[in-house]
């Protein structure tokens, strides 16, 4: 939803441990099955009835460790494509990413269904495939906040940035919201939160519901060509330099 509203420079995401390792037990126990069937395929007590395929490549296997070590194979592409992406700059890396994306979310999606994530229930691994810095911070109260905002004041600071997307509910980024905004910097909130505090900071907030219907998609295209609109003026009065006008002036009549 980002890539909507412009070329997406930095995806950042800060958690505690227990956060990020946390697993429901309905997963454990799927684990625990997916385990004792690979050990059965394994020793041939039973055959799948249907193969395992590669969704990257569309090779078969017989069973889903094999498929499994197969993987590999695409998950080192995969590694290669990203440092590719992050080694690049500028226009290169646009068309690089153009190039590669479709590519990389074919494995992505494959992904989920292969591989296990050795902590937790595998949101570290989902959004790393998905191309976000993830921190790890202290289990002390409002520890990810802190630094997620520290993190986005150096951001602001830095000027690298035209747009902030805010995936939260929390009412502590209030003040760094308004602080990107007068620095002339658009701000994109999701939540669900019924609290509009955030909200109301925000050039423009989404629902989780509407970002699953792709209405915020839709709505990015119509929110940026405002913003264009909005940005004209701006633009025009930094470059407008009322002592410039005048020294042309004073030329011209020179001149006559």
């Amino acid at each position: 939803m980002a890539s909507s509203f412009g070329y997406v420079r930095y995806k950042v995401a800060y958690a505690n441990l227990y956060a990020l390792s946390y697993m429901p037990s309905a997963v454990q126990e799927l684990r625990k099955e997916r385990k004792i069937l690979n050990q059965l395929e394994n020793s041939g007590v039973i055959n799948p009835l249907v193969p395992f395929a590669c969704q990257v490549c569309g090779r078969k296997f017989h069973t889903n460790d094999k498929l499994v070590n197969h993987f590999k194979i695409h998950k080192w592409e995969h590694v290669k494509c990203l440092n590719r992406l992050e080694s690049s700059r500028g226009s290169r890396r646009i068309k690089l990413d153009g190039k590669l994306s479709m590519k990389m979310e074919k494995y992505k999606n494959a992904a989920r269904d292969v591989l296990t994530p050795k902590v937790g229930y595998g949101l570290v691994d989902e959004l790393k495939r998905a191309g976000f810095w993830v921190q790890f911070v202290s289990d002390k109260p409002q520890a990810a906040n802190t630094v997620l905002r520290e993190h986005m004041v150096e951001m602001l600071d830095s000027k690298h940035a035209d747009c902030v997307v805010l995936v939260s509910d929390d009412s502590d980024f209030v003040d760094v919201l308004r602080e990107a905004r007068q620095r002339g910097l658009t701000t994109v909130v999701v939540g669900d939160s019924k609290d509009g505090s955030l909200k109301r900071c925000a050039d423009v907030e989404f629902s989780w519901q509407e970002i699953m219907l792709g209405k915020a998609k839709k709505e990015a295209v119509l929110v940026m060509g405002r913003w264009k609109d909005q940005h004209v003026p701006e633009r025009l009065e930094r470059t407008y330099k009322p002592e410039s006008e005048e020294d042309e002036s004073d030329i011209g009549k020179f001149e006559f």
